[in-house]
């Protein structure tokens, strides 16, 4: 094998250090087209260049980095020398190698052992030969190109396999979703070392000797047992020697089904909250989001979604129609199954549809042909259910024009636009004499507020579809309107320029201010 000697040093100008058949490189790893790297560990001969082992995945660090080697340790330093990361072995550093098998060690006096080894100190994956020894854990990326901690955590412990859920950005460990079960009373029956061999098996052995085999997995290839960003811990295998940009291919998986493996009561489940899980046709699993909902981060689908529209009670103060507001999109087989908050029954379709029209708490609605369960946000362990007949109703916002209001104050310094403030007053008074507070639907509990609300077609019609421009500000543009048959009636309409939530409140506070004046 290359020996390493002592001062040697490697910054991220490309230089790396091989293992003897040159399978394996350490060096700095660029992250994607950014100038951050990982001083990682990674699959050189194979254009994927598959990282194994990084020592920095929350911290990467930019252009000029370095690590050297020192007779105390394996030293990495930022461009301003701060030291990022270290390996402290316990006795003086005479050498290291970059190994075949993917192992980075550094040796001491005594060569025939070593004094540390990335394979005692795992990130991401259990290579062919690496042995876990009881405490020892994975993390799992935060997502596909992001090499920070994240959602999931291996742990050999207690003499069993268990991969957790974890609360991120907390430590915190949700219930497992899939044990081994090697745990005996008996210390001599329990399992102390998981093993990775060099014919790409996967076992728990125990202390008696015996052997708790994972299923046979052929090595024909580069094989790799990664504990990947989406929680599965996955056997992959590459063909030797590729020149072409082929993928990884999935073998065997634990568990086999991500989606319904996972199921706390507390936590997203095996995607992010308000999105579902569906297993590809490769047997991974992966997370999309519902209609009118849009990922938090595009480069995280494991991260959550968010809905494209306001949500929740208050945002319209009970105007409108929840009809004319919003419709139900449909989609088939895909539940939330712990974010119900009421069941209904007997119940048909087009009752569970106006139903969560009209609750302002409900985001989504299950159908299954004669119950209907009503969901509320954040929602959490989506996951796609193929039962034969179960319709998901979304709530989403309709695509309307954008909102108009009735001017209230400020709206302008001129004469004549003051003239049509006081008017738009004395009539918005008159109404709340003469008129009572209209609800917006069956289920709702906001009133429209003691002013009166027109509709956008009421609107249209007084301002002759918005066509006498009297001013215009930075929310929106203000026009002349005729409220009724009579010219007297002139009103001033502030129509917004945009269907932003806080606009819309201003522009209500606004109203309501000048319905609570007395004269």
């Amino acid at each position: 094998m290359a020996s390493v000697t002592l001062s040697s040093s490697l910054t991220t100008n490309g230089n790396t250090w091989l293992s003897p058949s040159r399978d394996f490189a350490f060096g700095f790893h660029q992250l994607g087209n950014s100038n951050l790297f990982l001083l990682a560990i990674w699959f050189d001969r194979i254009p994927a260049r598959t990282v194994v082992w990084h020592a920095n995945g929350n911290n990467p660090l930019p252009r000029g980095s370095k690590v050297e080697l020192t007779s105390s340790n394996l030293v990495l330093m930022d461009p301003e020398g701060l030291i990022i990361w270290q390996a402290n072995p316990a006795t003086p550093v005479i050498s290291a190698a970059m190994l075949d098998t993917g192992n980075f060690v550094l040796k001491g006096n005594d060569s025939s052992t070593y004094i540390w080894e990335s394979f005692k100190n795992p990130t991401l994956s259990c290579q062919p030969k690496l042995i876990l020894d009881l405490g020892s854990k994975l993390f799992s990326r935060l997502a596909e190109t992001n090499y920070s901690k994240g959602r999931f955590e291996l742990n050999f412990s207690n003499g069993s396999l268990e991969l957790n859920p974890i609360a991120w950005p907390s430590e915190f460990q949700y219930d497992h979703y899939y044990s081994s079960y090697t745990y005996n009373a008996n210390p001599y029956e329990s399992g102390y070392q998981l093993v990775c061999n060099e014919s790409a098996n996967v076992y728990i052995v125990k202390l008696n000797g015996e052997n708790a085999q994972f299923p046979d997995w052929d090595r024909i290839n580069y094989t790799e047992q990664l504990w990947d960003f989406d929680g599965v811990f996955t056997q992959y295998s590459h063909p030797k020697n590729s020149t072409n940009n082929q993928d990884w291919r999935p073998v065997q998986s634990i568990p086999i089904d991500m989606c319904n493996a996972l199921f706390n009561d507390i936590g997203s489940g095996p995607c992010g909250f308000n999105s579902y899980c569906s297993i590809q046709e490769n047997g991974t699993p992966t997370c999309d989001c519902p209609p009118g909902y849009v990922f938090l981060d595009l480069n995280n689908r494991l991260g959550g979604c968010k809905p494209t529209f306001p949500q929740g009670c208050g945002l319209d103060d009970g105007c409108g129609d929840p009809e004319e507001l919003y419709e139900i999109r449909q989609v088939d087989n895909v539940n939330w199954p712990l974010n119900d908050y009421e069941r209904l029954s007997p119940y048909s379709q087009t009752q569970c549809e106006k139903s969560c029209l009209y609750d302002c708490s409900c985001a989504v609605a299950i159908f299954d042909g004669r119950q209907c369960w009503k969901k509320r946000l954040p929602l959490s362990n989506g996951r796609y259910m193929d039962t034969g007949f179960s319709k998901t109703l979304f709530k989403v916002r309709r695509e309307v024009p954008p909102p108009v209001v009735l001017l209230g104050a400020l709206l302008g310094s001129s004469a004549f636009l003051n003239v049509i403030l006081l008017v738009v007053t004395f009539l918005i008074l008159l109404g709340r004499r003469e008129r009572k507070v209209k609800k917006a639907g069956p289920d709702s509990s906001i009133s429209c507020s003691t002013l009166r609300c027109f509709t956008y077609k009421e609107l249209e019609e007084a301002t002759g579809v918005f066509k006498e421009e009297l001013g215009r500000g930075s929310s929106g543009i203000v026009y002349k309107g005729i409220m009724g048959s009579s010219s007297r009636n002139a009103i001033a309409v502030k129509k917004l320029g945009q269907l932003a939530q806080e606009r819309e409140r201003g522009s209500k506070t606004e109203v309501s201010a000048i319905g609570q004046t007395h004269h």
